[in-house]
């Protein structure tokens, strides 16, 4: 149920971006040929649950799109839709249900002065759901409004091929209900992936 919710919330992303107007601004050739205005990416995440000791792992999917019109002031900064599934590999300190998803979007912003590596940084905001047992092996189910900081690295392997390695700290507020005052559930992780660039698929959509 919670991954049809992750997808829609993405595929009513992924519309809104190839919707956007195509506009021309003065903008150097050189740099405008090396944006990729849209990209579709999934990857291998290994994440702190920030609960008990341990690891876990899941996949992530995400969706990048930056607008080639940007005035130059802005030129980099675009939009990014990610949904994540922490679900694997528990310690035996963790419990035996605990899962963590999140979905979200919001802005990247991404240097694009070198050819094959592309660094950027990133800001996002969503909703975080979480399955948990405690102590008296009572199940629970919640969820919050999350926000999310990270950034990352992206290395060219062909030319629609880009290979991703990607930092994410996560803050979901007033988690702990039963301390004064709530306390944060901070999950962390690494995300090792690769896009797949869509570039002329997106701007076939404005030539008729």
């Amino acid at each position: 149920m919670r991954l049809k919710l992750i997808l829609r919330v993405i595929l009513a992303a992924l519309f809104m971006t190839v919707s956007f107007p195509v506009y021309s601004q003065t903008v150097p050739a050189a740099t405008q040929s090396a944006v990729r205005p849209l990209t579709v990416g999934v990857g291998l995440s290994s994440f702190d649950p920030d609960w008990a000791h341990g690891r876990m792992l899941g996949g992530t999917l995400w969706i990048d799109y930056t607008p080639r019109w940007m005035p130059r002031i802005l030129y980099g900064l675009g939009l990014e839709v990610e949904g994540r599934d922490i679900n694997y590999s528990r310690s035996s300190s963790q419990p035996p249900n605990l899962r963590e998803d999140t979905a979200g979007g919001g802005v990247v912003y991404t240097w694009y002065r070198f050819n094959k590596f592309h660094p950027y940084g990133k800001f996002l905001a969503g909703f975080g759901n979480t399955d948990h047992e405690s102590t008296n092996l009572v199940r629970h189910h919640d969820s919050r409004t999350i926000t999310c900081v990270g950034g990352g690295l992206e290395y060219k392997v062909d030319r629609r091929i880009w290979m991703r390695a990607d930092y994410e700290y996560q803050r979901w507020p007033e988690f702990f209900m039963i301390t004064k005052p709530a306390g944060l559930l901070n999950p962390q992780g690494i995300t090792v992936g690769v896009s797949y660039d869509l570039s002329s698929s997106h701007f076939r959509l404005f030539r008729k």
